[in-house]
């Protein structure tokens, strides 16, 4: 286990180009397996769930070649894979992505109990056992599991989801690629990461419509090719050095390849007196602007953030506006629609004198304008409130602990030297 050691109170300044976003690189290595022909992917980033997925497909004796210092992986699923001595990797909630593939290969899965993410909340598996039943396969209890067999060709399916969830369209969209007709999906997730995601399955030949919208209509193939991909810019990271930069009073640019998908996100950045500019592929925040929340028209009610299934604001990126909200002068409700365990580190933002009150497991408020002091503080297994916990330390003069900042390395590969670029005093250090 590893902890954040953060001398705060420089301000931040600097460019950063941003990594792949892990939400798109997961699900495109869970659907290599759809095709056995090789697939190039270009700017893999060097994050754990990452090097879980390629040892798990050695394991089933596929030939992986992986650079990540270069970010370039070669992944080549042949014909004679032997699923007996592999298990699904632990202690990662996007395992369950690998069904549809596995499922294709060897008409069966077993989905392990202790199959699971950051704590978050609840993590439903039904829905994706609800797709895998609509496109024919049989469901039931087995030791240790779930045990998921298939027939030879999925049934083409037309299916609503009960909430549009991200992981559960995916599964979605592998089963249909190569489902014996058309499928039909509505009340489908439609993140950037979901529509990049589809754009390559398009790439390996999936035949794919209504990308960005909440109904999809997927052709199937009897077969996808092989594909040479190059991963687009993570949104969220782009968003959390800008919230970096303007914490701490810096001038933070960041390469963005998709500022279109920012209005919503730039207009909660301007919520809290910070200010978004997008010019020829960089986004930037004006450095020295002051932190203070801007007070709502509806004068009874507070200023607010809901957090919420895209095209709201994402609730990955709820912590950032947190921080910004324990260091801003002015008081904000933050409303996560989605699960029920994100809010509960209020406790940790008091260890730094914030304000903050919990409503309720979907609602905070903070108090912003007081004086913070540096802290020793804990975070859950969470990847934004560690980096949220990281923002307030860096806003701080003085020596600042961030304890199981582990999380971070699942998402965001190089963190802290991308920090120490831009002037932050910050290293890893092994819990004592």
């Amino acid at each position: 286990m590893t902890r954040l050691v953060v001398n705060g109170g420089r301000p931040l300044s600097g460019r950063i180009t941003p990594s792949a976003n892990k939400n798109a690189v997961l699900p495109v290595l869970c659907a290599t397996l759809l095709t056995r022909q090789p697939v190039t992917l270009r700017r893999v980033p060097d994050v754990t769930d990452v090097g879980k997925l390629l040892d798990f497909f050695r394991s089933l004796g596929s030939r992986v070649e992986a650079d990540l210092n270069s970010g370039e992986v070669t992944i080549e699923h042949g014909p004679d894979l032997d699923p007996a001595g592999a298990r699904l990797p632990a202690g990662m909630r996007s395992v369950v992505m690998l069904i549809p593939g596995l499922l294709h290969r060897f008409g069966r899965a077993l989905i392990e109990d202790e199959a699971k993410g950051c704590t978050l909340g609840i993590r439903e598996i039904d829905p994706h056992l609800e797709v895998f039943r609509a496109f024919g396969s049989r469901v039931q209890p087995a030791a240790g599991g779930i045990l998921v067999t298939a027939p030879r060709v999925f049934a083409p399916a037309r299916h609503w989801l009960d909430y549009a969830s991200v992981t559960t369209t995916e599964n979605f969209l592998m089963c249909a690629a190569l489902a014996g007709g058309s499928s039909r999906l509505v009340n489908a997730a439609c993140e950037p990461h979901v529509q990049e995601f589809s754009r390559f399955l398009q790439r390996m030949g999936g035949a794919i419509g209504g990308l960005g919208t909440s109904t999809l209509e997927v052709e199937g193939r009897p077969e996808l090719t092989g594909a040479d991909y190059a991963f687009e810019d993570d949104f969220h990271e782009v968003a959390t050095f800008l919230a970096l930069g303007a914490i701490t009073g810096g001038q933070v640019e960041v390469r963005n390849d998709a500022p279109d998908q920012f209005a919503l996100i730039d207009r909660t950045f301007a919520k809290f007196g910070v200010e978004v500019r997008h010019l020829g592929g960089w986004s930037r925040v004006l450095a020295g602007e002051p932190l203070k929340v801007r007070a709502p028209f509806t004068g009874h009610l507070l200023q607010k953030v809901e957090a919420a299934p895209w095209p709201y604001i994402p609730a990955d990126l709820l912590p950032i506006f947190v921080a910004l909200g324990a260091r801003a002068e002015g008081s904000v409700l933050y409303w996560n629609k989605v699960y029920e365990g994100a809010l509960g580190w209020t406790s940790e933002l008091a260890k730094f004198g914030a304000h903050a009150v919990t409503c309720d497991p979907h609602r905070i408020i903070t108090f912003g304008g007081h004086r913070l002091t540096p802290a020793e503080v804990e975070s859950p297994y969470i990847i934004r409130v560690a980096i949220a916990l990281l923002m307030i330390a860096a806003s701080i003069p003085g020596r600042s602990v961030i304890r199981n900042a582990d999380p971070i390395r699942r998402a965001h590969p190089n963190f802290v030297e991308n920090l120490v670029s831009l002037g932050a005093d910050v290293a890893w250090e092994e819990e004592p």
